[in-house]
């Protein structure tokens, strides 16, 4: 069986090794916390396929469990812990949770978020039910139960009852739109739905025990109903008759009925057949309700089941054991046998002991119904083992259904019990009778007197454990008066208070029974050790082992010290825990003298170490410190002990058999010299009195000693707060004398700091005049030098500014150079144009007077000599009309260039004429600084200066003035010059 521990983890998987077929439990989930405490689960249930089913914690987280695909999930935290589970069957991402602060809330597992919020009840809700097709829910408390419309999370109907009778569980019928209503009164009635018009009520069984419904089951098809309560009596109700059909009776063992679970089937149509019984004692007993046999349980004693849930396609239950873990069954594994066509005899405790042929027919049970109007005789299966036992089986016979003497077989073939059956085979071998009222009757003393302080001689590490121990033995102290008298109780009770820490009424009843029945006669010699019990186990040892008798008495120890340790401490200090339990596992099983043979076969299983022993202290130490010892040679040798010690000396002629304590009542326990004991307790008494009176003597001395010394103390202070008053006012008169005299110097310092403050006064004032002073002086030195600085600036500027002006007319001569020399190209050019067009029309002329020459040939011949002179003529008028039309053209080219030589010549004597202003200028500002230079500065001349800076200035402004008006004459010259006409443009020559 694996068990997985899901911690704080959020996903993960169930199981990380395939389960092993054949085995019922699949997997155990727990979940630890911090510090490695238990989480307890409080609530599960299954989804409509079977294969995944929710869980909620006591912390409130909710978690998703998916066995087919083995993983789970965190799918919410609600902060607080669940009372109700239940799946949304319409959505069935959907699931309804019910909190402890009585409210319903449904959340979505896949998005993790909350869908609605359901508030109406003023108590817990124990059950949610769904109806089938997933639109209604009914949620129940104690008080009250309410019909919710899952479309809208609105409640549609509440119902409520009369305070006197409580709601056991209403829920929805399977595949049918019936409500069934269950009270505590054991009334059931069936509504409709839709209307919520009453149907039906089922006959409550007027005859035989009440049963006192508490657990209900339906199976699939909604037929049948099986009810229980505190009784281990089952009700069968047919619910299409309205009939008790059968009555079925548990074992013994039953006596109540927890919870109820129909085991579906494949094949069976929803008509289940197998149910599950949830008893007190933590066992789930699944039972065929028609033939009343045992088919399989789960859970124990030691590993009970708080609830239960079945898988609706019935592969799965799902339990949460007593510790707060889950258990996964396969019901497969379960029910291996029960496929089978002939079924061998259970190999469990079967809830029907008798066969198939026996008589019924006086066990059966009159119901009468109230529905039929006459008597109905209801057909009964008791469920119990046979009645007739033989002498030697009824004192075999155990509680719980055991046998001694198969156990003792079972005991010898392992040498112990299961330790996880060891308490139960304990409780059942000792046939406890869990007496809780005559416990509680004990309980409720409080602690003894006696062991008000047994912290302090029995000191243990644990709280737990001591308060166990304490409450233990106070409870043995009331039940008997030398309980509180002996020294050794502590050291008997210990081991039991350590094992049964958890059940307290337990452990009461096994040291009870422990010291009735293996410690007869301990208490016979009381205060001494018992005696007679000694002599006995050193009579036996006398028989078995002389050598080692003699050995110890030349040493001078007695039974008292190689015997009564053991006994006294029930082997607890000779024995490691697992020795211990197998040890009693066996003294258990036989009769009280085991024992007492058991010291004896210890003796003399440690014979080779004694034997080198000599001293007392050395055989002190010995029994009572672990040894190296063979435990399972020491329990054959106490078999052996038990078979072949003579009955004159055996142990059993002294100690009665086993008597168990009775039920009901604790037996009276005198097996002790009363008188002793009542001597003792009167003298504790007395004694604790004498303690008490003396711790309130002793209280009231150290009460006025305290006061003596507080008041000592107060006078002492007194004493010494006026001596060190006296002393301070001493040292105040001192301290005020030294402070008058300090005073008397410090005022003739005053003075003297005076008379050097008043003349360093004066040297400061005569130090600040004469460096105000320098500082004048720097201050003008740093003014002439600024104003160099400016002057220097002012003559780069105009420097710059009248090189900038110098190659402005520079650039500008090259223009009218560039502008002069296109005039002449454009002049030749025009001449050379002009040129041609004269002889292309001379050409013209000639061919025209060539053509008229060749017309007139004839007219013109007599004249030919005129026409060539007269064409002579013309030719030279005409060469000189254009050479008297080009010489004009030439001399105003001329005169244009004389006019701009002319213009030139005035711009250079202007800037001449700039360039002469500007040195005069410059002279007379370096005449003027050199002046003031050459002068000596003095405070009575600073108002001269101040004057020849501004005639500086107004010189400088003047300069500035002339040098623009010089600049704009030069602008406007430029203007006109460009404006009047330098070239000859091709209408002109044309005209």
């Amino acid at each position: 069986m694996e068990v997985t521990d899901i911690g704080n983890k959020e996903e993960g998987k169930i199981w990380h090794r395939k389960p092993t077929p054949g085995k019922g439990v699949l997997v155990t989930v727990v979940r630890t916390a911090q510090q490695a405490k238990i989480v307890r689960f409080l609530h599960v249930t299954f989804d409509t396929t079977g294969d995944s089913f929710l869980a909620g914690d006591h912390h409130g987280n909710i978690y998703v469990f998916d066995i087919s695909r083995n993983r789970f999930r965190l799918v919410q935290k609600t902060g607080q812990a669940c009372t109700a589970l239940a799946f949304s069957l319409r959505r069935t991402t959907e699931f309804l949770v019910a909190l402890a602060d009585y409210t319903i809330k449904c959340f979505d597992k896949d998005t993790k978020q909350l869908v609605s919020w359901m508030r109406g009840h003023e108590g817990s809700v124990s059950s949610i039910s769904v109806h089938s097709s997933g639109r209604y829910a009914i949620s129940t408390s104690s008080d009250t139960a309410q019909l919710w419309d899952m479309d809208t999370f609105e409640r549609k109907r509440k119902l409520n009852i009369r305070q006197s009778v409580g709601i056991q569980r209403v829920f929805f019928l399977p595949l049918s739109n019936t409500i069934l209503s269950c009270f505590s009164d054991d009334s059931i009635f069936a509504w409709e739905s839709d209307t919520l018009s009453c149907k039906y009520q089922l006959p409550v069984p007027d005859c035989g025990p009440k049963v006192s419904y508490k657990a209900f089951a339906v199976t699939r098809d909604g037929k049948s109903l099986a009810a229980g309560g505190r009784s281990n009596l089952l009700h069968l109700w047919c619910l299409d008759s309205k009939q008790l059909i059968r009555v079925i009776q548990m074992p013994t063992q039953v006596r109540t009925v927890r919870q109820l679970d129909f085991l579906p089937d494949s094949f069976d149509r929803g008509a289940s057949q197998t149910l599950g019984v949830l008893s007190q004692d933590g066992v789930m007993r699944f039972i065929n309700i028609h033939t009343c046999k045992l088919l399989f349980h789960m859970g124990s004693h030691d590993d009970a089941i708080t609830t239960a849930t079945v898988s609706p396609n019935g592969r799965h239950v799902v339990a949460i054991m007593d510790n707060g873990s889950i258990n996964v069954y396969s019901v497969q594994s379960l029910t291996q046998e029960l496929n089978k066509v002939a079924p061998p005899p259970s190999r469990v405790a079967v809830v029907s002991g008798g066969g198939a042929d026996q008589d019924l027919s006086n066990l059966k049970v009159k119901v009468r119904s109230e529905v039929v109007q006459r008597d109905r005789q209801t057909q009964v299966k008791i469920l119990r083992p046979p009645a007739c036992f033989t002498a030697e089986e009824k004192e075999n016979e155990l509680p719980a259904g055991l046998n001694k003497k198969r156990l003792v077989a079972l005991l010898k073939g392992f040498g112990e019990y299961p330790a996880k059956y060891r308490m139960f085979v304990w409780r059942s071998l000792l046939c406890l009778p869990e007496n809780h009222a005559a416990y509680s009757s004990l309980t409720d003393k409080g602690l003894h007197s006696a062991y008000l302080t047994l912290q302090d001689k029995y000191p243990i590490k644990s709280h737990k454990l001591q308060r166990g121990l304490q409450r233990a033995l106070s409870a043995l102290a009331h039940w008997a008066a030398i309980f509180g008298e002996v020294e050794y109780l502590p050291l008997v009770a210990f081991p039991f208070v350590k094992l049964f820490q958890n059940n307290p009424m337990l452990c009461f009843e096994v040291v009870a029974t422990v010291i009735v029945n293996w410690g007869q006669h301990w208490f016979e010699y009381f205060p001494n050790p018992p005696l007679n019990i000694l002599s006995m186990a050193e009579n036996v040892l006398a028989h078995h082992d002389k050598e080692l008798l003699q050995h110890l008495v030349d040493c001078g120890i007695t039974s008292q010290l190689y015997v009564w340790p053991l006994l006294e401490t029930l082997f607890s200090e000779v024995l490691t825990r697992e020795e211990w339990l197998r040890l009693f596992d066996n003294i258990f099983s036989n009769h009280p003298s085991f024992l007492l043979l058991a010291c004896v076969a210890y003796i003399t299983c440690c014979r080779e170490p004694l034997l080198l022993c000599s001293q007392k202290e050395d055989f002190e130490y010995f029994f009572h410190h672990r040894n190296n010892l063979d435990l399972g040679a020491m329990i054959k040798e106490a078999y052996r002990l038990m078979g072949s010690t003579p009955a004159d000396i055996h142990p059993r002629t002294l100690l009665s058999d086993f008597t168990p304590l009775t039920k009901g009542q604790y037996p009276v326990f005198n097996h002790y010299p009363e008188f002793i004991v009542q001597y003792q307790s009167r003298e504790r008494e007395k004694i604790r009195l004498q303690e008490m009176e003396y711790l309130r003597e002793r209280q009231e001395v150290s009460a006025l000693h305290t006061d003596c010394v507080r008041r000592q103390a107060e006078e002492d202070a007194y004493y010494a707060q006026q001596e060190l008053l006296q002393n301070a006012e001493e040292q105040r008169r001192n301290i005020l004398a030294q402070e008058e005299e300090k005073l008397a110097q410090q005022r003739t310092k005053l003075a003297a700091m005076k008379r050097e403050l008043k003349v360093k006064e004066l040297q400061l004032l005569d130090a600040t005049k004469r460096r105000f002073l320098k500082h004048q002086q720097e201050l003008r030195a740093s003014q002439v030098q600024r104003l160099d600085q400016e002057i220097s600036t002012k003559m780069d500027l105009r420097e710059r500014e009248t090189a900038t002006a110098v190659q402005d007319l520079e650039v500008r001569q090259m223009e009218l150079e560039a502008q002069r020399k296109r005039l002449e190209q454009h002049l030749f050019k025009e001449q050379e144009r002009v040129g041609r067009e004269v002889e292309q029309e001379v050409e013209m002329k000639m061919r025209k007077a060539e053509r008229e020459q060749e017309n007139y040939t004839e007219l013109l011949h007599h004249t030919e000599t005129n026409i060539q002179a007269l064409a002579e003529a013309c030719q030279l008028g005409l060469e000189s009309d254009w050479q008297r039309e080009v010489g004009g053209r030439l001399q105003q080219v001329h005169a244009q260039q004389q006019s701009n030589r002319g213009r030139l010549a005035e711009e250079e004597r202007l800037e001449h004429t700039m360039r002469d202003v500007a040195g005069r200028k410059w002279d007379e500002v370096m005449n003027s600084r050199a002046q003031l230079q050459e002068q000596p500065l003095s405070s009575a001349e600073t108002v001269s200066l101040d004057r020849g800076r501004a005639q500086l200035d107004s010189s400088e402004r003047n300069l500035m003035k002339e040098i623009r008006e010089l600049r704009q004459k030069l602008a406007a010259r430029a203007r006109e010059g460009g404006s009047s006409p330098s070239v000859l443009t091709l209408s002109s020559v044309s005209q």
